[in-house]
């Protein structure tokens, strides 16, 4: 057997063991709380064995596909010989990696942008505000809040600064921005800070710090490489709320502003 057949059976019989629990829950909730037949058995097969196929090739497009490009474009935008040379400590200083920071903040959009889920909720939250919040404006400022995270994670690893620090400042201004954000947004905001980090966006933005962290001098994949996902959650919270804000502001004032009469 060539070694991708094997690598697809090996990821099929991992997909087919992740799956079989929640196909075993359902059954069991069906038949045994609930005490009804399952609804359309075929269509439900049928579903399930397409979850299945869509699972494997996207893994081992990952595997084949996304986590190389990754590093192969870390490495490239972290070369000396395009980043301009080294400094007298044998390191590019921050400035130099400016490529780099506008790489990971255009992955970041695009990727947001095409998210399956981030698609799913802004269609549900247009639907349900009766056309109040358009589906396309919450992606796209979803979008350019993952792509500051994304940027802002890419210059941590370039600096070799601590997460925490950021987390921690991150989230507390996320928690002073709530109570000034209009109620109507608030859960949503926070809702759409998790539906960015899902199955087009954690695979490159991970192959990505990965490779960031192994191309660059002192900088180890397993304590720097990982990270980036949080930057992708906690900003579009505050690019959300903030417009938010920004469109409760410019609606009051232009309720206050007095008319002038000729």
């Amino acid at each position: 057997m060539s070694d991708v057949g094997a690598m697809l059976l090996e990821i099929l019989r991992d997909t087919v063991l992740a799956i079989m629990p929640i196909g075993l829950l359902l059954v069991f909730f069906q038949t045994v709380i609930i005490r009804r037949r399952l609804p359309d058995i075929r269509r439900i097969l049928v579903g399930f064995a397409l979850i299945i196929a869509g699972m494997v090739l996207f893994l081992a497009g990952l595997g084949e596909a996304l986590f190389p490009l990754g590093r192969l474009m870390a490495a490239q935008l972290t070369d000396p010989a395009f980043v301009g040379g080294l400094g007298p400590d044998g390191t590019a200083q921050w400035q130099s990696y400016g490529w780099v920071y506008v790489f990971g903040g255009l992955i970041g959009f695009a990727t947001t942008i095409a998210e399956p889920a981030l698609i799913a909720v802004s269609m549900k939250a247009a639907v349900v505000s009766g056309g109040t919040i358009n589906a396309w404006g919450l992606r796209l400022v979803v979008a350019v809040g993952v792509a500051i995270g994304i940027s802002l994670g890419c210059f941590r690893i370039v600096t070799g600064t601590s997460l925490p620090a950021y987390i921690i400042v991150g989230y507390v201004f996320v928690s002073l921005q709530a109570f000034r954000a209009p109620r109507t947004i608030l859960a949503l905001a926070f809702d759409t800070g998790g539906v960015t980090t899902s199955t087009v966006t954690v695979p490159l933005v991970t192959a990505l710090g990965l490779g960031l962290a192994g191309s660059i001098p002192g900088r180890s994949p397993l304590v720097d490489g990982f990270g980036l996902i949080a930057f992708a959650s906690l900003f579009p919270i505050m690019t959300v709320m903030g417009y938010a804000q920004l469109g409760e502001w410019r609606t009051r004032n232009k309720q206050a502003s007095p008319t002038q009469e000729v």
